[in-house]
């Protein structure tokens, strides 16, 4: 099963407790509108706050648009003006309920999965690579095991590594969509250059 080499997904999640506009979900909207360049068949989706429905709109990418690379974004409401870089994904630990109360099986993604992966994109060698005016940029290695942490395993899964999580911060006077969509896409076009290298 090839890539197909110039489709990019990049997801963004819908409303979840008191975060009635979320702040990813919104970045994305504005990143697909400066776009990655010309060459980059983008996809944008936004994914509800719910485990299984991340999961089957997840594994719907992967199956129908078989992308280089899905970037995930989601909301850390407890970030103050900071984007983490998210480098792996766990399988258990998911406790939390989602919007619909569902907690997952035995609190697991997939019941035989390795216990993380880890994204093919090399998130450390991203983060020393860029910088953004006006925000800093961590890097991580746990997404927080609640739906961002699950989609990014789920999509780590079945994309064989070929995904990446980025955590923005909630909307703020200084922090607005338009100002972190820029942000996104500097840090994705970054990311498509290290999966260029790979494909060369």
């Amino acid at each position: 099963m090839d890539s197909n080499s110039n489709t990019v997904v990049v997801t963004g999640f819908g409303p979840f407790r008191q975060h009635l506009i979320n702040s990813s979900w919104e970045a994305v909207k504005e990143m697909s509108k400066l776009g990655l360049g010309e060459n980059i068949d983008l996809h944008i989706m936004q994914l509800p706050v719910a485990y299984q429905k991340a999961k089957e709109l997840v594994c719907k990418i992967w199956g129908t648009l078989q992308p280089l690379l899905t970037v995930h974004i989601g909301l850390a409401s407890s970030s103050k003006a900071i984007i983490i870089l998210e480098q792996c994904g766990k399988n258990k630990g998911y406790k939390e309920m989602d919007v619909c109360g569902f907690c997952p099986e035995d609190g697991c993604c997939l019941l035989d999965g390795p216990e993380k992966i880890e994204s093919t994109i090399n998130m450390k060698t991203l983060w020393k690579n860029i910088s953004v005016e006006g925000i800093d940029i961590v890097f991580s290695r746990d997404a927080g095991r609640y739906i961002c942490d699950y989609t990014y395993y789920t999509s780590l899964y079945y994309g064989n590594g070929k995904a990446a999580f980025i955590h923005v911060p909630p909307l703020s006077k200084l922090v607005t969509a338009d100002f972190l969509g820029k942000a996104l896409q500097i840090i994705i076009v970054e990311m498509l250059k290290q999966c260029g290298e790979k494909n060369e």
